[in-house]
């Protein structure tokens, strides 16, 4: 008998059924059954149910002889079901990788109550994913130390404002057939479902973790289907009372069933899309007469409600229509008003805003200012910020600005004030600086003025294709102007590349006539300068343990998904390598905010339950330490593994969407033919690369000795230096620090050598940077 029994009911879904059994079988969990129910549906879901069963073992089908709605197919198949538990997932919505797994392990750490509550998210037709604004009531109920991990209802009364579905919980099937519960036929069969199971359960358990994607249909859906259908509500609702009227012991329930009632009329009755508008006036009469049928005897309760709600029900108990309508009208023309407003001061700001940064411009250029500003104002960080370091240090009569919001103002250093975009400040020092170092590129409303110089360091070498190569791929961004982008790009003096492919790539995908520094990238200075102590004090930062192997796992952004998709399962990897092994988790910049509770995130960004041996260090300020405490690096196409190939350290690509990667956005050469280490196209063949120490075997050594000679030509910790002396102090080429040939460059300590280091002769734990060779000897080449 398997764990779980996974319902599936389908009618006229053919355009969606795919993904939904998809989103079943591919999970990593397997103790499960697919129970797929054909509810007569018209179209080819018969013939597609039919093909997955063939196919797996796993998935049954029932096919009925008519069609009797989303009910009786969710009876038909928990009769079928053998599992000790049963979850329903309707046929177009999906469950996020890993959701089954996170189900079993939270029932067996929770003593296998009768129902477990877990999230979902509401999924767009364009990409948009949302997660249920009620997810604080699952929070609340889990984790804390006053709350008991399993409890009855009485002891959690919040769940009962959950969203009352079926879909987001997991039932024991003893406890479904000791008390009886089936649903009944009709359009809004949820309700008397939804709460009879609550009510009931002797043990309920929550699972803080999105587990469904509620897909939001633009057309198909009850929701955003007009019709008298909707009247169905008012016979769920008898149902829901005379199961309470069966069940004397849980009349105190009834104030609270009778709020969600008259809430509910009053949503379904303000939808606009779902009554025609000759049956508002007689819905909202049946509403009344429900009210008057099933008012508790007591109203002490409703005295307790916001005035908002108590007027709300009030209406729907007096069933009057068109005072409802007058006042929801009001409402909304309140809610319009107040945008209009808000669109006005803001429209205001901007007037006031420009016509500042104009007169700015009149005055002179303040020759000591430099401004900074890198990954669009997240943070000190990368490129800039090493060169804003060098220049406090060898130019110090030049002040330094850096551009970012208020929730990354702790990554500054003491004395770089910070400047908040598009504030009068902001656009002060963008009309007055001297320099300009970004990253990325200005806003499009900057005007450079002549005197001034802008530095654009970029973030990487290109592997994937930037700037006008971006034009054939459908992954170039919807709406891009190709022909501002080149305005932008007409802004820059200097271009600054870390390898003569750089060079190149960025000279076709941004065409201007600024200067190509080949200096290689400051922000790779710090692994030719950091000592063994470094390296120490960072990994006790993070927490990793002595001994531990740390791979740091560092994918990119994948243009044709929306939100952090991370292509590993996690749990599974880390569970696999053992405690031995330490997993660092970092994920692309683009997903800012979608990571957070230790780690592991769902398809949506939600966070999943790991092995304690993974850690979250999406949050941490600097990717150059992390990669300094790291004993391996995993990655994909991300331009990281040409900057931790610096390292000389192990570095092994796992790719299992090559081709799709490939076809959205290209690549400007193949890298699985000449890669910096092993490459695995699955999640296996990364474990067994890992676990086996193939990942710095000598054939994997001499992959990444001919990927660093290729690539970290000028990387040899003196690029900062460089970029201050010939672009804020004007000094020429020829007298700039020359570059250290490759094979004369110590990177920093591995982890391993550290700590032979911390066994070896005192004063092991530091280590000076190699002095320069004279200028005469290697020579900085500049395009």
């Amino acid at each position: 008998m398997p764990l779980l029994s996974v319902i599936v009911p389908v009618h006229k879904v053919q355009a969606y059924v795919h993904e939904c059994l998809d989103s079943v079988l591919t999970q990593s969990f397997t103790d499960f059954e697919l129970i797929a129910v054909d509810d007569h549906s018209p179209d080819g879901c018969g013939a597609i149910l039919d093909a997955y069963a063939e196919a797996d073992p796993r998935v049954s089908v029932i096919h009925l002889a008519q069609n009797g709605g989303m009910g009786p197919a969710r009876n038909a198949g928990t009769r079928r079901a053998r599992g000790d538990y049963v979850l329903y997932l309707d046929s177009d919505d999906t469950l996020t990788p890993g959701a089954l797994r996170a189900v079993a392990d939270r029932l067996a750490a929770t003593g296998d109550p009768d129902v477990l509550v877990f999230d979902f998210a509401r999924t767009y037709w364009d990409g948009t994913t949302v997660r249920d604004t009620r997810a604080d009531l699952l929070d609340q109920a889990i984790g804390q130390e006053s709350a008991p991990a399993v409890a009855t209802l009485a002891e959690r009364p919040g769940l009962l404002r959950l969203m009352a579905v079926a879909w987001n919980k997991a039932y024991r099937r003893d406890f479904l057939q000791r008390e009886g519960l089936s649903f009944p036929p009709g359009c809004y069969e949820d309700t008397p479902w939804t709460f009879p199971a609550l009510l009931t359960a002797r043990g309920i358990a929550t699972l803080d973790r999105v587990c469904v994607h509620y897909r939001q249909r633009r057309t198909g859906s009850i929701l955003s289907t007009t019709g008298r259908g909707h009247f169905d509500v008012f016979a769920q609702y008898d149902r829901l009372f005379a199961f309470l009227d069966r069940r004397p012991e849980l009349e105190r329930w009834r104030p609270e069933l009778y709020r969600r009632m008259a809430d509910h009329f009053a949503v379904i009755h303000s939808s606009g899309g779902r009554l025609p508008r000759s049956a508002r006036a007689e819905f909202l009469r049946r509403g009344r007469q429900h009210c008057r049928r099933y008012r508790p005897a007591s109203s002490e309760a409703f005295l307790r409600q916001p005035l908002r709600l108590r007027l709300r029900r009030l209406l729907v108990r007096l069933g009057s229509h068109r005072t409802f309508r007058l006042l929801s009208h009001a409402s909304r023309l309140r809610t319009v008003v107040r945008i209009r407003l808000r669109g006005l001061r803001a429209l205001a700001r901007k007037a006031v805003l420009r016509a500042h940064y104009a007169l700015q411009r009149r005055r002179p250029l303040d020759p000591g200012l430099a401004v900074f500003g890198a990954y669009w104002n997240r943070g000190y960080a990368c490129n800039p910020a090493a060169i804003e370091a060098t220049v406090r240090e060898l130019a110090p009569h030049l002040r330094t600005a850096w551009i970012c919001m208020p929730e990354h103002a702790h990554t500054l250093p003491p004395g770089v004030l910070r400047l908040h975009p598009g504030s009068a400040a902001y656009w002060s020092a963008l009309a007055r600086a001297r320099f300009l170092v970004s990253n990325v590129n200005l806003p499009h409303t900057y005007r450079k003025r002549p005197g001034q110089t802008h530095l654009q360091t970029h973030h990487g070498t290109p592997l994937k294709h930037m700037g006008l190569d971006l034009r054939p791929y459908p992954a170039s961004p919807a709406g891009m102007d190709f022909g501002k982008l080149l305005e932008r790009v007409d802004r820059w003096d200097f271009s600054l590349s870390a390898n003569p492919h750089s060079s190149a790539v960025w000279e076709r995908a941004y065409p201007a006539p600024y200067t190509t520094l080949e200096f290689g990238y400051p922000r790779n200075d710090v692994f030719h300068t950091a000592t063994a102590d470094d390296v120490t004090r960072i990994r006790a930062e993070l927490g990793i343990p002595e001994g531990v192997t740390a791979v740091l796992y560092a994918p990119t952004h994948r243009d044709y998904h929306d939100g952090w998709h991370p292509p590993l399962d996690l749990a599974r990897l880390a569970t696999t390598l053992g405690p031995g092994f330490a997993l660092l988790v970092r994920p692309h910049y683009f997903h800012d905010g979608q990571h957070s509770h230790g780690g592991q995130h769902s398809h949506d960004g939600q966070p999943q339950p790991l092995p304690e041996s993974v850690l979250d260090v999406s949050a941490h300020p600097s990717v150059e330490e992390l990669c300094l405490a790291s004993d391996v690096l995993v990655t994909d196409f991300s331009s990281l593994m040409f900057d931790y190939a610096n390292l000389d350290r192990p570095l092994v690509l796992h790719i299992p969407d090559r081709e799709a990667y490939r076809a959205a956005r290209g690549t400007y050469f193949d890298v699985t033919a000449a890669p910096p280490g092993l490459v695995a196209y699955g999640e296996d063949e990364l474990t067994d690369i890992l676990a086996t120490g193939a990942h710095d075997a000598p054939h994997a050594r001499e992959l990444r000795a001919a990927f660093r000679a290729r690539f970290c030509p000028y990387d040899d910790g003196r690029a900062a230096e460089r970029v201050v002396r010939h672009v804020f102090l004007g000094e020429p080429l020829a007298a700039l620090p020359p570059v250290l040939p490759p094979a004369e460059r110590r990177p920093a300590p591995s982890p391993a050598a550290c700590r032979r280091a911390a066994t070896g002769p005192a004063g092991a734990h530091t280590r000076r940077p190699p002095e320069p060779e004279p200028p005469s000897a290697h020579p900085v080449p500049a395009s």
